[in-house]
């Protein structure tokens, strides 16, 4: 009788009683989630540019499949376009609050799929930390997008003086589509998105309450933007300018705040609402013109007030961050 060799057990080795590591691909994994959208934003971003591109191409004097169709004058339809356009471009930052909002945290916490990437290894911040790192990429792929758009339509049309597609610098939807500041506003729509989710945890209310919250801050922002860098005065006491109510030094690629004239003693008003005869109550005792003024911004002012709104939209968008990681912190056990 043969007996049979015992073989012994291998001995542990310090690979084996190591914790299980932490799974990697997170970020992968929400990009593969929610790839549908990703796709259709940059399918529509590239018909965008492409529409654009061939409107600008006409401009230029290849008018080709516009005149083949009898449609109005290639200038006149880019011009509208750009106008138009511009408008629809600030709903960006609104739909990426939406999107962070909704699909990417407040539908996992409302159908408890948070709790199963809990468990399989993703700390609470790291979860919450993917999603963010996903919206924020979006944020700015959808800023440089508004961007890319409008200056391949606008490029040398916003600044032109004179020019019959003259595009105003400081005319809102122009002025958020043409700096900085449209890629800080998807960013903080991304961390405005986040934060509702986590606060209201429930898709379509997360979805209302982040681009509520997002176009209020575009809204107020964009009200006093002009308010944010001094502005300066010009002033003309000649007959024809006293007559006119407007100096005639002030440039012609201006954004008049605002205007008047004064008296001898320097106090300012509206001429056409103090008539001697029957001055308002607000209308100082002598109305006599001595010189007219103005308030403006010349267009040196555009990207000091592009900065300081940039700035002060991306703390906005810190705190928006910080006030996540804290309540997911608060609620985490």
């Amino acid at each position: 009788m043969t007996t049979a060799s015992l073989t012994p057990s291998p001995t542990p080795t310090a690979a084996d009683t190591s914790p299980t590591p932490v799974p990697r691909g997170t970020h992968r994994s929400v990009l593969r989630l929610h790839r549908t959208t990703l796709w259709a934003a940059l399918a529509l971003t590239v018909l965008a540019l492409a529409v654009t591109g061939y409107l600008r191409l006409a401009h230029e004097g290849r008018p080709g499949l516009i005149r083949l169709l009898g449609l109005s004058n290639a200038d006149d339809l880019l011009h509208t376009y750009l106008q138009r356009g511009s408008v629809a471009l600030l709903f960006v930052p609104l739909a990426v609050a939406a999107f962070t909002a909704g699909p990417l945290v407040a539908r996992e916490l409302e159908a408890g799929l948070h709790k199963f990437a809990w468990t399989q290894g993703d700390s609470p911040a790291r979860w919450l930390g993917a999603r963010l790192t996903v919206a924020a990429v979006l944020a700015v792929a959808a800023g440089l997008a508004v961007l890319a758009v409008f200056w391949v339509g606008g490029s040398g049309l916003v600044h032109a003086v004179g020019d019959s597609l003259y595009l105003g610098w400081s005319d809102g939807p122009v002025y958020a589509a043409t700096g900085p500041v449209a890629v800080a506003y998807c960013l903080l729509a991304a961390a405005v998105g986040a934060l509702a989710g986590l606060l209201v945890r429930r898709t379509l209310l997360a979805m209302s309450a982040a681009g509520a919250v997002t176009g209020a801050v575009l809204w107020l922002l964009s009200s006093v933007r002009w308010d944010l860098f001094p502005v300066r005065t010009a002033t003309g006491s000649s007959a024809r300018e006293r007559a006119n109510w407007f100096p005639g030094d002030v440039p012609a690629d201006n954004y008049v705040m605002d205007q008047g004239v004064t008296n001898a003693a320097g106090e300012r008003f509206a001429p056409g609402q103090c008539l001697p005869d029957h001055p308002a109550p607000s209308c100082p005792a002598d109305t006599r013109v001595v010189e007219a003024w103005a308030d403006f911004h010349p267009r040196s002012h555009f990207w000091y007030v592009q900065l300081i709104e940039t700035g002060i939209v991306l703390a906005l968008a810190a705190a928006a961050v910080y006030a996540g990681f804290w309540l997911l912190r608060r609620r985490t056990p």
